[in-house]
């Protein structure tokens, strides 16, 4: 017996995704769509004896695509040819929702219909007569409760069931529609024009609702689609010269009056003019014009807080563990090479990587949160008006705050996040731009250069780089939005659901998904890049003269200095001048030399440019290598006084110097890791390649614009 082909459909916020969790528990994969960036879920489902591959579609509205997710979901469903189609439907707004189901229908598709979240539907006093609804569509009517698990049983038995093939569904619409229609459909059947992929009425009724993707396959076939085109602008015309209106919003109204009358005697509502919903309630204080604000500010600084927080521990029993598992290298292998490339190469590259698997675990159990409640959308609905004035949208917020709007985030789980954003283009701005938030590996790198240069000023200078790094993402992404990121601004719409408390299985269980899918994505790159870069600053090194030359030293030192701890010193001194001139006579060593000539027109000299390059791998690894550069050994990024100090008063730098390292810092490519996942969320290695050399040549002009300016001040 083969496979039954379902698929899950349904409204943002109906509980879809919930409903699939349910029924496939942990057994399911995540993929990609071919050709798109949007997840697909997929499971086989077992239920007595039959097998059910069911998948999960992206939140739609509509059939009439305007999302990317739309668009994804409408072309699953008419090119796979499921067996089945289950819409999940929000019981406490069945209008709304059996708007998407009436579509679902016109494709003449066997359809089963999941009321969903019938218990907050009871609690808002609102009461569906199931059966009654089921009779008047004609298709079955499950009712679920996805968060508590109730229908999981009778849905699987409805799928099994009903095996129908879809019957023809029609609606009228009106004397001004109908007639055209039929004239359309008629050529459409004679030419089998698309009907490979949809009904004949449906097509119809998509190119009267000027259906981009849809009309643009139809193009293909010049004289039926001319002869289309001719009927719809006919057809415009007379409503825009009769009614002042147009076919789309015919259709949508006709569709509408159709549901209120299915809907009549369906769906009683009790007391309705005299209650007013917790939700709404809550909605007068936390979307007010004056408080919601401050409100969303105080959330938003908490989730950065509780993320930080959390995460902590487990970072720090990470990083415990790869610096003993480093130890344990270090005890094992002799010296050479191969001990080198081990620790610092692969373990410290591959330790880099999990090291962020807790931040982002506590990240997403905190979007997730702000999801199930309801409160995501209040934050894009407060916000939108001021992003969309820079081509984002108001879901923008959350990727700039995780990626380090408040000062020490990370863009990797801030690229991520911009998962949560609808718009194609918008997504694509965000995930563009939040690698020029005050992350908390830049820190470190602000941090010694303003102990450097302007130590009394610390705290105003690390406020100034914050809204900085947010006017400076918010510019770009206007700048972008005008040039290289084509496509117009998605049609944005905002439903404010009611607020609901989430489950702490549903929590989890989003949270360990999008990590496991980081840990698995993030950390099959890291371990080459962190070889390459290993290599970058090992060969060809410094030659056997030089280093026999420094053993020599360090004999000398250990022959004629007693004191113990004077000769420690000494040694330590040697070896730290040793490994400076190795990094010098590197590749990386070579490569900051022969840049010195262009990179001094920002105040940078070779040890400088080393330290960006490795900044490329991770910010932090800045301050350890300047420390390298500058004769100090390897420097913690949290006790780096004696590199402020060497800095403060070398003659080769200088606070324009300082300044001009900040402003390229802000803005140059972001690390290694948040590149990788920017590729694999765009999809196109371009964006990339885009944020490595043309953020860093951005980033560049930048700074030596400031060092000169600075310089003549």
């Amino acid at each position: 017996m083969s496979a039954l082909k379902a698929v899950l459909a349904g409204n943002p916020n109906s509980g879809k995704t919930t409903l699939f969790n349910l029924i496939a528990g942990t057994h399911y994969k995540v993929a990609n769509y071919p050709g798109v960036t949007v997840e697909k879920k997929e499971a086989k489902v077992h239920y007595e004896g039959n097998e059910i591959i069911l998948t999960d579609l992206p939140g739609t509205y509509s059939l009439t695509a305007y999302s990317l997710e739309e668009v994804v979901a409408r072309d699953f469903i008419t090119t796979t040819n499921p067996d089945i189609i289950v819409d999940v439907v929000d019981a406490s707004n069945l209008e709304r929702n059996l708007y998407l189901a009436v579509q679902l229908m016109e494709l003449d598709k066997p359809l089963v219909l999941a009321l969903n979240m019938i218990d907050m539907a009871e609690k808002r006093n609102i009461r569906v007569n199931a059966e009654l609804l089921s009779e008047k569509l004609g298709v079955p009517v499950v009712k679920t409760i996805a968060r508590d698990g109730v229908g999981k049983k009778d849905l699987l038995e409805g799928i099994l069931k009903f095996k129908a093939e879809g019957r023809k569904f029609r609606i009228s619409y009106g004397s001004d529609l109908d007639p055209a229609l039929e004239e359309m459909e008629e050529i459409i059947t004679e030419n089998a024009f698309l009907t490979e992929s949809y009904p004949a009425r449906w097509t119809a009724l998509k190119y009267l609702e000027n259906d981009a993707e849809v009309m643009k396959k139809g193009e293909a076939f010049t004289d039926v689609h001319s002869r289309l085109s001719a009927i719809v602008e006919r057809v415009e015309k007379h409503l825009k010269r009769t009614l002042d209106t147009y076919p789309e919003t015919i259709i949508a109204d006709y569709r509408y009056g159709y549901l209120k009358s299915v809907l009549k005697d369906v769906v009683k509502k009790e007391n309705e003019t005299e209650r007013l919903y917790l939700s709404d309630k809550a909605d007068r204080l936390l979307t007010n014009r004056v408080l919601g604000p401050v409100i969303m500010i105080a959330v938003l600084y908490g989730l950065y807080e509780f993320t930080f927080w959390a995460s902590e521990t487990p970072v720090g029993w990470l990083e415990s563990f790869f610096g003993w598992l480093g130890g344990v290298a270090d005890a094992a292998l002799p010296e050479g090479l191969l001990k080198s490339l081990v620790i610092s190469g692969i373990i410290d590259g591959v330790g880099g990587v999990l090291g962020f698997a807790p931040l982002i675990l506590f990240m997403f159990f905190i979007i997730a949160i702000l999801e199930d409640t309801g409160y995501m959308t209040r934050i894009a609905y407060m916000l939108d008006r001021v992003f969309r004035a820079f081509g984002l949208q108001g879901s923008s917020v959350v990727p700039y705050i995780v990626a380090g709007g408040i000062a020490g985030g990370c863009a990797i789980p801030g690229v991520m996040a911009a998962r949560t954003i609808k718009g194609t283009k918008e997504r694509l701005l965000t995930i563009l731009t939040a690698p020029f938030m005050a992350c908390g590996a830049k820190l470190p790198v602000y941090a010694l250069l303003i102990a450097a240069f302007w130590p009394g000023s610390k705290g105003g200078l690390m406020l100034g780089i914050t809204l900085a790094s947010w006017l400076l993402a918010l510019i770009m992404a206007k700048l972008l939005g005008m040039t290289i990121v084509k496509g117009d601004n998605s049609v944005f719409i905002m439903e404010l659901p009611p607020y609901r408390i989430p489950t702490l299985k549903g929590l989890l269980f989003h949270a360990w998904e999008k990590t496991w899918m980081y840990v698995r994505k993030a950390g099959t790159f890291i371990l080459a890049v962190s070889v390459i870069l290993w290599a970058l600053m090992t060969f060809p090194g410094m030659g056997e003269e030089r280093a026999a030359y420094y053993e020599d030293l360090i004999a000398q030192v250990e022959s004629t200095v007693t004191d113990e701890d004077a000769q420690a010193e000494a040694i330590a001194e040697i070896e730290n001048l040793a490994a400076a001139e190795e990094l010098r006579g590197s590749y990386a060593g070579m490569i900051g030399t022969s840049m010195e000539p262009v990179s001094k027109l920002a105040g940078f000299d070779w040890r400088t440019n080393i330290a960006v390059i490795a900044g490329i791998a991770a910010k932090e690894v800045v301050v350890s290598t300047l420390g390298t550069a500058y004769s100090l050994g390897e420097v913690d990024v949290e006790e780096f006084a004696p590199l402020s100090e060497r800095l403060a008063n070398d003659p080769d730098w200088s606070k324009a110097t300082a300044l001009a390292l900040i402003v390229f810092t802000m803005m140059y490519a972001p690390c290694f890791v948040t590149m990788v996942v920017i590729v694999k969320e765009t999809g196109s290695r371009k964006w990339g390649a885009f944020t490595l050399f043309g953020y860093t040549i951005i980033a560049f002009i930048a700074a030596a614009i400031t060092y000169n300016i600075a310089s003549l001040m």
